[in-house]
C-alpha cells in the first residue's frame, strides 16, 4: 500500500495478496464481496460490517497507517478473511469517504496504544513488525535446537509438524520463513538424500535466525537483505520513489510461470545491455495466470527504467519509466560467459548473500552433452557444469542445440543448473523443462563432506556430539564456540557455502554433433501452427501433412522433441513427423530411451526382415511390395513356413496392395492354415483374383448350390460341406453371429453370405444378364439379409460400381434388411462422384441424418455444391429452432458431429456461405454455431496460407 502525498496508504489488488496469511484466506476473502453493509473509511481507517453465519455481523476495522486489524471473528488467522475482503473493497474504490469513523471503529481507534497510532512513522512501524518477528524466531531458534538435540531420526518432520510452526511464523509476519517450511514436505517425497536437504533447510533459517538478532551490526544492503528473505514488506511504490532509476536497454532474456495454491507468480528474468546487470521482474495474481502488467516477450528489449528492491545482491526489481517501445534483440553482450567466469560471479553473490538459492547465469559456446551421472553443459575443451537432476532433461535444448554450441541463459542452483533460454541464429527460444506451470523445488548440494554431519545430526546432538576433525580445515577452524545443537547448524551451514561457493567445473565430452540438413525450413507461422496441431492431436493434421510434405520441409529444432514425443505416443503420424524432424530428429532419437526403437533401418535393408520386430518386418514387407512385387512375394514365401502363428495373417495382408495371379500359390498355401483369420485374408484375396482356381471353385459351388427359377433366387447348400469348401472358408466364422432362426444360429444363412461374398459378380451378371436384374430376384425373407450382405462384400472387394449403384439403392429401399451403416456408406463411395453429390444434394433437412452417415464417402475437401447444401440444410434446422423455440432434435447440439466434420471437411470458400447463414439466422444458439464453423474454416485457410 503506496503513500500518496496526503500521507494516506493507497489500497492495491497486489498489496492485499501480500498481506494474505495464506491462499484460503484469500479465497474466502474475495467471496465475501457481497455481505458488506455500512462501510466506510476517513482518513486511514476502513470499517464495516460483514454478515456472518449468526444473528450479529462481524465488525472490522483496519487502520492503514500500521497496518493494524481488528475484528469480533473468532479466527485464528492475522489478518483475518474479513479484514482482507475489506481490503479488496477499498482497492475497488468501493468504500465511501465518511465525515468520522462510526462508533465501534472510532472506539477501537482510540483505544489503540500511542505507539500504533495513525501518527507513527515508517520507521517506528519497522521497529514494531522487527519486535514481533524477533519473538516468532526466537521460538523458532528453540524448535531448531530442539529438532537437533533429539536427531532428525526421531524428530517429527511431518507436514504436520512443519505446518504448525510455518502458521506461528506466520503470525510473527515472517511470510519468507513460512513459505521455506512449507516446501519443505515437497522436497522430502520421494527424497533419499532426505537427511542433507532437512538438515540444509534447518541450517539456513538457523543462520536467518542469527542474522535477524544481529541487524542492527548489518550493513544496510545486508540488513534489506535479510528482512527480504524473512518477508518483511516493501511496497512497489516506495522501491519506486525510494531507489534511484536503472537506464538501459533491458533484454527480455526469459519468462516463467508457477502456481502454488492458486496464486500465480510471473518471473521475468531481464539483462541490461550496457550495465550487464541482472534483474527479475515478479508479478502476482490470484486464481489464473492473468496479469495485469504488460507482458514481457523473450528475445525483445526497451529502454526502460528499473528500481531494485534493497538487498544484499539487488536482483529483483520493478518497472519505471519507459524512454522507447521494445523492439527485438538478436546478440547478448557478456563480458565474461565462461563457466568458470560464471561460477565467480555466482560465488561473489554467494559471499554477500548466502541464502541465495538461485543465481542467473549466461553461457556462451556450450553444448549439452551426456556424462557421468546425468546432463552437462560443456565447452569445446570439455569443461563443463552439471543439469540439475531435480528437473527434467531438457530435450528441446539438446534438440536445439545438435551438438553445436548455442548461447544458454539459466539458473544456477545448488543442485545444478536449470536452463531457461538458449540465444540461436538471433532468436530467443524457451529450453526450460518441463511444463511452463510449476512450482520449482530450490535445489540442494549434498556433498561428500556431509557424511561428516548428517550422521550426529540424524541421531541428535544428545546423543552424539560433532567431531570438528572430520569437517573441512576452512570449516573447522571457522566454528564459534557454542552449544552443540548450534555449533551443529552453523557447520551444516558453513560446509554447504563452502561446498557451493567452491564449486569447480566438471568435465564432459561434447556429443557428436548432428548431420546438417538442407532441405527448406518450415515458416515460423507454420512451425507454430504444427505444434498447436499436434500437442491437441487436432483432426486438421491430415489437410497440414497433405499441404506440407510434398515440399519436403524441416522442423524447426527447437520443435524436434516434442514431435519426436507426438510420434511415439501416435503411430498413425510417426512417418510424417519424422520425415519433418530429419536429421536432428534422428540424432536426437538416438539419446532418448523411448525414441530410439522409432529409429529402424531404410526399407532397403534386408536385415529388417530377417531381424526386425513384427511391426518393423510388416512395413519393410509393405515398402517392397510397393516397389517390387515379386521380392515381397518370393520373401513371404521363403520363410512362411517359420512364421509364428500370430503374425501371418498380418503379413499375408500385405498382398492386399495389388494382389496379382502370381500370389495365388503363397495364398493358397494360407488357405491351409490352422488358423482361421488366416485362412480368411487368404480367401478375401483369392476372390479378388477372378482367374484364380480359388475363383473357380466358387463359381462352381454358386451354379451347383443356388439356382434362379421363375425370377426368384432359391440356395439349395448342402447340409454337410466337404474338405475342400471348409478349405476355403465357407464354414468360419470370425464375424459376430448375424443370423438367426428359431432362437439358434442360422448356419446356412452365414455359408450363403460367405458364399456370395466370395462368388466373383460376372458369375450372376452372366446368369442374370446384368446386375440390375441379379438385384431385382425375389429373394425370401430368411435369405435377403445374406444374399444383399454378400452381394455388397463383393461389389466392395472387387471394387464394381454397377453392382455397388444397385445393391445400395436396395439396402437404402428395403427397411426390413436393417443393412450395417458402415456397409450402405462404402457401397456409396464406390459410386461415380457426380452420382453421389447429385443424390445427397436431393435431400432435403428431414434427411439430415442420412447425409451425415453418407459425408464420410466423400473425398476431403468436399465438393463445393455438396458444401452449400449442407449449410442450406443447417440453416433450415435454425429457421426452425427459431420458430419452435426448445423443440427436441432442432439445437446445434443434435448436429454437433456433423458440424464438426464441416469444420474439417468444408472447401475453405464455404465459409462465405456460412457467414451467410449467420447473418440469416435470428436462433442466437445457431448463430454462435455458424460463427465456429465459419471461425474453423478461416483457421483452415490460415494454415494453408502459412505453408504457401
Amino acid at each position: 500500500m503506496s503513500r500518496s502525498p496526503a500521507a494516506v496508504p493507497t489500497v492495491t489488488a497486489d498489496n492485499v495478496l501480500a498481506l494474505a496469511p495464506d491462499a484460503a484466506v484469500l479465497e474466502a476473502a474475495r467471496a465475501l464481496a457481497g455481505a458488506w453493509r455500512q462501510t466506510g473509511r476517513h482518513g486511514t481507517a476502513l470499517w464495516g460490517l460483514c454478515a456472518g453465519g449468526g444473528a450479529d455481523p462481524y465488525r472490522t476495522v483496519v487502520d492503514l497507517s500500521g497496518p493494524a486489524y481488528h475484528c469480533s471473528c473468532p479466527s485464528r488467522k492475522f489478518p483475518c478473511k474479513h479484514a482482507l475482503s475489506l481490503l479488496l473493497l477499498r482497492s475497488r474504490d468501493e468504500v465511501a469517504e465518511a465525515d468520522a469513523p462510526v462508533g465501534f471503529a472510532a472506539e477501537w481507534l482510540a483505544a489503540r496504544p500511542r505507539g500504533t497510532s495513525t501518527h507513527g512513522t515508517g520507521q517506528s512501524t519497522l521497529e514494531r513488525r522487527r519486535a514481533r518477528v524477533d519473538a516468532g524466531l526466537r521460538d523458532l531458534e528453540t524448535w531448531l535446537a530442539d529438532q537437533i538435540r533429539t536427531g532428525l531420526a526421531q524428530a517429527d518432520h511431518s507436514a504436520s509438524a512443519l505446518e504448525a510452526v510455518a502458521a506461528r511464523m506466520v503470525d510473527a509476519q515472517a511470510p519468507g520463513v513460512a513459505a521455506a517450511l512449507r516446501q519443505l514436505p515437497r522436497r522430502l517425497l520421494g527424497n533419499d538424500e532426505w537427511p542433507a536437504v532437512l538438515l540444509s533447510e534447518y541450517a539456513r533459517l538457523h543462520l536467518l535466525v542469527g542474522a535477524h538478532r544481529r541487524l542492527g551490526e548489518l550493513r544496510p544492503e545486508q540488513a534489506a537483505g535479510v528482512r527480504a528473505h524473512i518477508g518483511y514488506p516493501v511496497r512497489s511504490d516506495d522501491v519506486r520513489t525510494g531507489t534511484p532509476a536503472v537506464r538501459d536497454h533491458w533484454m527480455v532474456l526469459g519468462v516463467r510461470i508457477t502456481e502454488e495454491e492458486r496464486v500465480f507468480s510471473r518471473r521475468a528474468l531481464l539483462r541490461g545491455r550496457y550495465t550487464r546487470r541482472w534483474a527479475q521482474v515478479i508479478e502476482h495474481n490470484f486464481g489464473s495466470a492473468s496479469f495485469a502488467g504488460e507482458r514481457p516477450v523473450p528475445g525483445t528489449m526497451a529502454e526502460s527504467d528499473l528500481h531494485f528492491y534493497p538487498a544484499a545482491v539487488p536482483l529483483r526489481a520493478v518497472r519505471g519509466a519507459y524512454h522507447e517501445l521494445a523492439q527485438p534483440f538478436t546478440t547478448l553482450a557478456c563480458d565474461s560467459a565462461t563457466i568458470a567466469d560464471q561460477l565467480a560471479d555466482h560465488a561473489r553473490a554467494l559471499g554477500i548473500d548466502p541464502w541465495l538459492r538461485s543465481h542467473p547465469m549466461v553461457l556462451t559456446a556450450v553444448s549439452p552433452t551426456f556424462g557421468d551421472g546425468g546432463w552437462y553443459l560443456a565447452e569445446a575443451d570439455g569443461t563443463a557444469l552439471p543439469l540439475a537432476a531435480s528437473v527434467e532433461v531438457p530435450w528441446r535444448l539438446i534438440g536445439l542445440s545438435g551438438g553445436h554450441p548455442l548461447t544458454v541463459v539459466g539458473e544456477w542452483t545448488a543442485a545444478g543448473l536449470i536452463p531457461l533460454a538458449a540465444l540461436v541464429n538471433g532468436e530467443m527460444v524457451d529450453v526450460e523443462p518441463g511444463t511452463s506451470l510449476g512450482t520449482p523445488a530450490p535445489g540442494t548440494a549434498v556433498s561428500a563432506a556431509a557424511e561428516a554431519i548428517v550422521p550426529t545430526a540424524l541421531l541428535g546432538t544428545a546423543r552424539r556430539p560433532l567431531d570438528p576433525a572430520r569437517l573441512a580445515h576452512t570449516v573447522a577452524t571457522a566454528l564459534r564456540p557454542a552449544d552443540p545443537e548450534h555449533t551443529l547448524l552453523d557447520a551444516a551451514m558453513l560446509q554447504e557455502l563452502y561446498h557451493r561457493g567452491g564449486a569447480v567445473p566438471g568435465h564432459a565430452q561434447p556429443l557428436t554433433p548432428a548431420e546438417s540438413d538442407d532441405r527448406l525450413l518450415l515458416p515460423a507461422a507454420a512451425a507454430r501452427r504444427l505444434r498447436d496441431l499436434v500437442a491437441g492431436n487436432s483432426p486438421m493434421l491430415a489437410e497440414w501433412f497433405a499441404a506440407a510434405l510434398p515440399r519436403d520441409p524441416r522442423a524447426p529444432d527447437a520443435l524436434c522433441a516434442e514431435l519426436l514425443e507426438a510420434a511415439r505416443t501416435q503411430p498413425a503420424l510417426r512417418d510424417s513427423l519424422l520425415r519433418l524432424t530429419g536429421a536432428r530428429g534422428r540424432w536426437l532419437a538416438a539419446l532418448h530411451p523411448r525414441w530410439r526403437p522409432m529409429l529402424r533401418a531404410g526399407d532397403d535393408d534386408p536385415r529388417v526382415w530377417t531381424h526386425g520386430r513384427p511391426a518393423e518386418r510388416r512395413n519393410w514387407l509393405a515398402a517392397v511390395r510397393g516397389r517390387d512385387a515379386a521380392a515381397a512375394r518370393a520373401a513371404l514365401a521363403e520363410t512362411w513356413s517359420r512364421e509364428p502363428a500370430r503374425g501371418r495373417a498380418e503379413l499375408l495382408a500385405v498382398l492386399a496392395n495389388g494382389p496379382e495371379l502370381a500370389d495365388e500359390a503363397l495364398l493358397e498355401m494360407g488357405l491351409d492354415d490352422t488358423r482361421a483369420e488366416v485362412r480368411r485374408v487368404a480367401a478375401d484375396l483369392l476372390a479378388r483374383l477372378p482367374d484364380s482356381a480359388y475363383c473357380a471353385r466358387m463359381r462352381e459351388r454358386a451354379r451347383r448350390w443356388v439356382r434362379v427359377r421363375s425370377g426368384a433366387l432359391l440356395p439349395e447348400l448342402p447340409e454337410e460341406l466337404g474338405e475342400s469348401a471348409r478349405r476355403d472358408g465357407l464354414t468360419d466364422r470370425l464375424d459376430p453371429v448375424a443370423y438367426r432362426r428359431d432362437g439358434g444360429v442360422d448356419i446356412d444363412a452365414e455359408r450363403l453370405r460367405r458364399l456370395m461374398a466370395a462368388t466373383p459378380l460376372d458369375h450372376w451378371t452372366s446368369l442374370c444378364g446384368s446386375a440390375a436384374a441379379a438385384t431385382a430376384l425375389h429373394l425370401s425373407d430368411d435369405i435377403l439379409g445374406p444374399v444383399c450382405a454378400g452381394w455388397s462384400e463383393a461389389a466392395l472387394a472387387q471394387r464394381d460400381s454397377s453392382w455397388a449403384a444397385h445393391l445400395f439403392e436396395v439396402l437404402t429401399t428395403t427397411p426390413t434388411l436393417g443393412a450395417d451403416p458402415r456397409l450402405r456408406q462404402e457401397l456409396f463411395g464406390l459410386l461415380p462422384l457426380d452420382h453421389r453429390v447429385r443424390y445427397l444434394c436431393g435431400l432435403d433437412s428431414s434427411w439430415l441424418a442420412e447425409v451425415e452417415l453418407l459425408l464420410p464417402a466423400l473425398a476431403h475437401p468436399w465438393p463445393q455444391p455438396v458444401a452449400d447444401h449442407v449449410v442450406r440444410l443447417l440453416l433450415d434446422r435454425a429457421q426452425l429452432a427459431q420458430a419452435r423455440p426448445g423443440a427436441a432434435g432442432l439445437s446445434p447440439a443434435s448436429y454437433r458431429t456433423l458440424l464438426r466434420s464441416a469444420t474439417i471437411h468444408f472447401p475453405v470458400p464455404a465459409s462465405r456461405a456460412v457467414a451467410t447463414a449467420a447473418r440469416l439466422c435470428g436462433d442466437p444458439h445457431w448463430h454462435s454455431a455458424f460463427d465456429q464453423l465459419t471461425d474453423g474454416l478461416t483457421q483452415r485457410l490460415r494454415m494453408l496460407e502459412e505453408l504457401a
